[in-house]
């Protein structure tokens, strides 16, 4: 019996797939799409939601060429065609083009943005194709048009098309030098005004950013009006990250509506989407008895704010395509312990800081390359640790490192416990280790600044 069969193509991600045809003197069977067996040979998981057909009743049938804004897997029922496709998309394969006489025993994966035309060889032949995307009469908006004569890529088109039949539209469509590339799928930063909403924006100027209160996850009006079948990539910077408030009557119900139920929601976009999720976490997820954490370390939080991120990880962790990029004591362009102990040196304060809680900064700029890193490299989906790299040091170390670079003396900063600094506040429990093992981010190929470098850099700015 002969076997699925799929050959790769000039055009960067066009899959030609053998499929073959069972027959007898009925006719013939064959699986025109069978996921698993396709995955395995290299199709991309693509979801399909929609199957289109078109009936083409006489030889010479023409259509094209239009590159669409989703993927799409076509075959046919019934007759022969020659299929033509161009890439459209930006970048060095820009105007390349492949051709193929098909019947029912051939399969094609066209990938978003390249332009998809066929010519009908025989009449009655039927067409098919899966699309990732429900069609709506607005999507011919985002479609790139090419010309079927287009002299520069001059396909060989077996009927003239003098005297095929096309239709007036595709006709007028423009030359490839008139032709502006397909823009591939933007990535969506939720949390852009925030500290790492700003460095994830400084790395990807082209990215959409979403923050209050222009967009509000607990309004259906904000979700609808982001075009998520044009998005590439969300990433999630966006949480309730005030520890000790979260302990409060009202601060524990804002904390778990932002950071669990707000999520839940953007969860459910990027499933129905199959958007890849960018998710960023803390170690406030563990109890801190490690001194050490992993990133398959079991959660035990101690606080509010710690079981709603635990509980946000979990969610994330339902899709199919996702990175949890956990991390702590964050450092960035807004208010912060750094800046905080900065000016404290400045003014000629001498000031008290915990010396009992041990852990690693992380300077935005690094965790937002990381994640940049993750989402280009297309990294394994799951869980990743994501610090700057070098000892693990207590807020106090750090206090006096600022201190030095400052030009004051370290010991003006007077080390004391936690129970000590916190008597008779309202304070949540906080781990008294937070560092967090960065092998699995090295083995995804990032590495880090260390703590200091970037803390000298950060002061220095």
């Amino acid at each position: 019996m002969a076997a699925l069969t799929v050959h790769h193509t000039d055009i960067s991600g066009l899959l030609v797939f053998d499929l073959p045809l069972h027959g007898d003197a009925r006719g013939w069977f064959k699986e025109n799409w069978q996921r698993a067996k396709m995955l395995e040979l290299g199709l991309p998981d693509f979801g399909p939601v929609q199957n289109n057909m078109s009936f083409n009743a006489t030889a010479g049938s023409t259509r094209g060429l239009h590159a669409e804004p989703w993927d799409k897997l076509i075959s046919l029922a019934h007759g022969r065609i020659f299929g033509a496709w161009v890439d459209l998309r930006p970048g060095p394969g820009f105007g390349r083009s492949f051709t193929l006489d098909m019947g029912p025993d051939k399969a094609v994966f066209v990938p978003r943005g390249v332009a998809n035309g066929y010519q009908a060889l025989e009449a009655d032949t039927v067409y098919s194709y899966l699309v990732n995307e429900h069609w709506s009469p607005d999507a011919r908006d985002s479609y790139t048009y090419l010309n079927l004569a287009d002299e520069t890529v001059a396909i060989g088109w077996p009927i003239p098309l003098d005297r095929a039949e096309i239709s007036d539209a595709d006709r007028a469509h423009p030359r490839l030098d008139e032709v502006t590339p397909m823009a591939p799928k933007r990535t969506v930063i939720v949390g852009a005004k925030g500290q790492l909403g700003r460095a994830l924006t400084a790395l990807l100027p082209h990215a959409l950013g979403l923050d209050l209160p222009e967009f509000d996850l607990r309004e259906p009006a904000s979700l609808a009006s982001v075009p998520w079948g044009q998005v590439g990539t969300i990433i999630n910077a966006a949480a309730y990250t005030a520890v000790d408030a979260a302990e409060t009557d009202e601060g524990r119900r804002a904390c778990w509506d932002v950071n669990v139920t707000c999520l839940s929601r953007l969860v459910e976009v990027a499933r129905a989407h199959r958007i890849p999720l960018v998710h960023v976490s803390t170690d406030y997820v563990f109890d801190g008895t490690a001194e050490v954490h992993t990133e398959n370390e079991a959660f035990s939080p101690l606080g509010v704010y710690g079981q709603t991120k635990a509980a946000g990880d979990a969610l994330v962790a339902t899709l199919s395509r996702h990175w949890i990029v956990r991390t702590s004591w964050v450092i960035g362009d807004g208010n912060n312990f750094v800046r905080t102990m900065a000016s404290l040196a400045d003014k000629g304060v001498k000031p008290s800081v915990v010396g009992d809680q041990y852990g690693r900064l992380t300077f935005t700029t690094d965790l937002a390359a990381g994640i940049v890193h993750l989402i280009t490299t297309d990294a394994p989906g799951g869980t990743y640790n994501l610090t700057n790299t070098g000892p693990t040091q207590s807020w106090a170390d750090i206090a006096k490192r600022v201190f030095e670079l400052r030009g004051r003396s370290a010991d003006d900063v007077t080390e004391v416990t936690t129970a000590e600094y916190f008597a008779g506040k309202q304070m949540a429990p906080r781990p008294v280790h937070s560092t967090l093992q960065l092998a699995q981010l090295a083995n995804a190929g990032f590495e880090p600044a260390s703590a200091d470098e970037r803390l000298q850099e950060y002061l220095a700015s």
